[in-house]
């Protein structure tokens, strides 16, 4: 019996140690991603109130870029930065933009969504000056960083040629997305917790959506504006989506009619179906992983083989 429980005690602080190597692994991976903070970047203004983003820039750049979405429920902040959601991006080499708005109500959603698309001219304009390639730009965000990376992927375009500011003059178009759970359809909430039920605006968001989201026939302008799944071209980048299948707030249909609408077109894209899942889970940053390998796929392809 006592060679018995000596062998079970060996067996067992093998077992804790293999854990505690484990743990550590996972920590070292996750929290201690190598990269230089450059806060606070001041990359446009609404309504004289400055707009920033922050760039985690690792020690190896691999010539892409990653802008993160700072944003739930269309609100933003320094606060919500949170390195290791990328921590896969700066370990191949990705420079990382954490791109923050000014939250709604203050500022309209429709307001959101343009500054979204300064942020990416003002990133493009100035790629050089933190070694990436302004072609090789990727979006990624959840819920209302989801929808807002969707919009840049479906409505990213030219900019103003004879814009009098440089960074009004480019591109808003990004080269691949990738996004958890979101809203693609303001005008069909479904069964969404949010849903008015006379096809009104998320019940929660009325004054974020501004004036012109209380008359019912400019919201319906309004809401389809701002509807991702109307705007799909056959332009759309390569584009990533992962949902829950529990998602009340935001409901997996709304994933799936986009995605069914985009397979008209000779499009990439990918949906993962979290099963169990609500609008967010434990395992999330797991699914991150996958995001740096969409963007690896797409950003940096392989020759085909002749």
């Amino acid at each position: 019996m006592t060679g018995l429980l000596k062998k079970i005690a060996i067996w067992t602080g093998i077992s804790l140690g293999v854990v505690l190597l484990a743990v550590a692994a996972l920590y070292w991976y996750w929290f201690l991603a190598p990269s230089q903070l450059q806060a606070d970047v001041h990359y446009g203004t609404r309504d004289g109130k400055p707009l920033f983003l922050d760039v985690f820039q690792p020690p190896k750049p691999n010539g892409a870029a990653v802008l993160m979405m700072v944003s739930g429920g269309w609100k933003s902040g320094p606060g919500s930065v949170r390195p290791f959601m990328f921590a896969p991006f700066l370990r191949r080499g990705y420079t990382v933009f954490a791109v923050r708005h000014i939250s709604q109500p203050e500022c309209t959603i429709s307001g959101i969504v343009e500054d979204m698309h300064r942020a990416v001219r003002y990133v493009r304009n100035h790629a050089a000056n933190y070694g990436v390639d302004g072609q090789k730009l990727g979006v990624i965000g959840g819920s209302s960083g989801g929808h807002l990376s969707l919009m840049l992927g479906t409505c990213g375009g030219p900019g103003n040629p004879d814009a009098e500011d440089p960074v009004e003059r480019e591109s808003s178009a990004v080269q691949c997305v990738a996004c958890f759970y979101p809203p693609t359809d303001l005008l069909d909430l479904g069964e969404s917790t949010e849903n008015p039920g006379d096809g009104g605006p998320p019940k929660s968001f009325v004054n974020g959506f501004g004036p012109r989201a209380k008359p019912m026939e400019e919201w319906k302008i309004l809401g389809r504006e701002l509807s991702p799944i109307y705007h799909i071209t056959p332009a759309m980048p390569p584009t990533f989506i992962v949902h829950g299948d529990a998602d009340t707030l935001i409901p997996l249909d709304q994933s799936l009619r986009f995605m069914n609408a985009a397979k008209q077109y000779d499009l990439k894209l990918r949906l993962d179906i979290e099963a169990g899942g609500g609008h967010g889970w434990v395992t999330m940053v797991f699914d991150i992983v996958n995001f740096a390998r969409w963007f690896d796929l797409h950003l940096f392809p392989k020759p085909e083989s002749k």
